[in-house]
């Protein structure tokens, strides 16, 4: 690990300060508290026993709160949120890059910029990528009537509301575990994420790009700012874009190199990533950008000034993925498995002993685990492993053949005394998933994911272990989090809300019904045709020259309004009704608050 004392990130960290807010909490219109600064000033005191030094010296760094000055005319204001939100001024008024999350965030990041720099009129919004922390907040900064271009790469639209139809339930369930949002703040609590502090809790609204960046090398002007971008597809998201100011010497690195190791795979959940163009493009930005550059910041953390410095840190960012990427292919081309490979990689010590290669956010263990996956998938070849019993079968299989559930937590003990943690969790989790009634193994796996949480340096890491330990105790929070907001909706295609319908069709139940449904959408002059059968509801935009059961003829926010609801009012209804009746009673309801931690 590098030397806790080297205070050059805090030197950077508070280089440019401006002022912040007096305030301790945002809200919202009902005086919700959205973002609490105030909920981290335990950070301003030494590390304690209950936190990993490293990860207790990043979240000092994150909480830091506030305006400012990155260079001539470019501001951001940190701490806000999870992300950065960057100010550009133009001729007449501003640019506003990622404006956070949360609507009332924004707003505040908003306010606080004017309050120093003048009342300048957003002139232009730049969506870096298409993750909510980096657009949710638009509206806190452009009025609704408003004409401002939206600058935003290829696929952003698709990419930006595409896990809320998919996977949005379960990934929402997971990131209450990820962030720690409902953790109580404090030394034995939650301490920050690594990439920032937490997500606020606020309005997440969306604007639809109006202009497209389709190529890398593309150069736009904005109140009088040129702009050159690069796109990077497929990197931390996959509708990305890097951005150079020419005339300010300023290189913007939107998510793809930040003062931590980032996820190949998130442990909320997504698709992994590609590490091999991840490296791959930070060599074109360090090609294209760096010697012509004086100081770089990102959507995340502080930035990096000085050509030598920033392009190091380039260098040291790229070499980081380049090697998780090949030293995993190497070993998987020797046979060893994910989890085999994660255990034995070790980085070079260059790379090791810089602070932003850190595991703050990413691990080097879930990263390797995650490229094995994207090249082998889940299988690791070996036939054990290829038909096993479930969790639950499996786990009181397991305890009947260690001597019952006394003689393992008793085994588990002995391993939590000796400090074997990860031994001491894997019988517990057996123990509890045969009898999640099981007070004393539900207590003492709750006291071993607490030391784990408290001695992990990854901020994500750490935050799993405690609410699995508070979920264990008795102390679940309701799942509050909605990433599909109105506008998020309306953003959706045809074709994903008829998606968002089928991947929630309980199959064996339907599999014996058999009908069609023409949907005739007038203000898009589409026409689509659903037909269930052997429980698949299909999408077709072609007629076979059959009848349908029923034909519906809407308008696009009709359709909206009867997937949310299941109403046909004021919707022109031709045939049997009974149709649509049956198809939504054939549809399920996601459960937004599942167990992760017990069956």
């Amino acid at each position: 690990m590098p030397s806790l004392a080297d205070r050059t990130d805090f030197a950077n960290a508070d280089r440019g300060f401006v002022g912040t807010v007096a305030a301790e909490r945002i809200t919202d219109a009902d005086g919700r508290a959205v973002w609490d600064f105030g909920a981290f000033k335990f950070l301003d005191g030494p590390c304690p026993e209950t936190a990993n030094p490293s990860l207790w010296r990043q979240s000092q760094l994150t909480a830091k709160h506030g305006l400012y000055q990155v260079a001539h005319g470019i501001y951001q204001v940190r701490g806000f949120d999870l992300s950065n939100v960057t100010f550009i001024e133009g001729d007449h008024g501003v640019i506003v890059v990622d404006p956070l999350l949360s609507v009332e965030t924004a707003e505040a990041a908003l306010a606080l910029y004017r309050e120093h720099r003048g009342n300048r009129p957003v002139e232009a919004v730049i969506y870096t990528h298409s993750h909510a922390d980096h657009f949710g907040g638009v509206r806190g900064v452009v009025d609704d009537d408003a004409d401002v271009p939206i600058v935003a790469p290829s696929g952003f639209l698709e990419h930006a509301v595409s896990e809320n139809v998919y996977a949005g339930t379960a990934m929402n369930r997971r990131s209450i575990y990820m962030y720690g949002a409902e953790l109580p703040k404090g030394p034995e609590g939650q301490i920050g994420a690594g990439l920032g502090q937490t997500t606020s809790t606020g309005t997440i609204s969306l604007i639809e790009p109006t202009v497209s960046i389709t190529e890398t090398g593309q150069e736009e002007t904005f109140d009088g700012v040129r702009i050159v971008f690069q796109l990077t597809p497929g990197t931390e998201a996959p509708a990305e874009m890097n951005f150079y100011l020419p005339d300010r010497r300023a290189l913007c690195m939107a998510e793809n190199a930040t003062h931590n190791l980032h996820n190949v795979l998130t442990l909320r959940g997504a698709l992994v990533r590609d590490a091999r163009v991840w490296a791959r493009y930070l060599t074109e930005a360090i090609g294209m950008f760096a010697d012509k550059s004086d100081v770089l910041f990102a959507s995340h953390h502080w930035p990096t000034w000085g050509t030598e410095e920033l392009t190091t840190f380039l260098s040291e960012q790229r070499d980081l993925y380049a090697y998780l990427h090949d030293q995993t292919l190497r070993m998987l081309n020797q046979g060893m498995t994910g989890p085999e490979i994660a255990e034995a990689m070790e980085l070079p010590p260059a790379l090791s002993s810089a602070w932003h290669t850190r595991g703050y956010y990413g691990s080097v263990s879930h990263n390797v685990k995650a490229i094995y996956q994207r090249y082998m998938g889940w299988f690791d070849g070996n036939p054990a492993h290829l038909w096993e019993l479930p969790p639950v079968e499996s786990a009181k299989r397991h305890v009947e053949a260690m001597g019952g559930s006394t003689a393992v937590v008793t085994k588990a003990r002995d391993a939590f005394a000796a400090e074997d943690l990860r031994w001491a969790a894997q019988l517990l989790n057996y123990a509890v998933f045969a009898d999640p009634a099981d007070t004393a193994a539900r207590g003492l796996l709750a006291d071993v994911y607490e030391r784990l949480g408290q001695g992990s340096e990854n901020g994500t890491w750490r935050n799993f272990y405690l609410q699995g330990a508070a979920e264990l105790r008795g102390h679940k929070p309701a799942n509050t989090l909605d990433s599909s907001s109105p506008d998020v909706l309306r953003a959706l295609s045809v074709e994903q809300i008829f998606d968002s319908l089928a991947i929630r069709v309980d199959g064996p139940r339907a599999c014996d019904i058999r009908l069609t449904i023409d949907w005739n959408i007038t203000d898009l002059k589409d026409e689509v045709r659903l037909r269930l059968a052997n429980g698949v509801l299909t999408q077709m935009t072609h007629q076979d020259g059959t009848r349908p059961d029923l034909t519906l003829t809407l308008t696009k926010p009709q359709l909206l309004k009867v997937a949310a609801t299941g109403s046909l009012d004021g919707v022109q209804a031709d045939g049997d009704t009974n149709a649509f009746t049956t198809l939504l009673g054939m549809l399920d309801t996601p459960d937004r608050d599942f167990d992760i931690v017990t069956p």
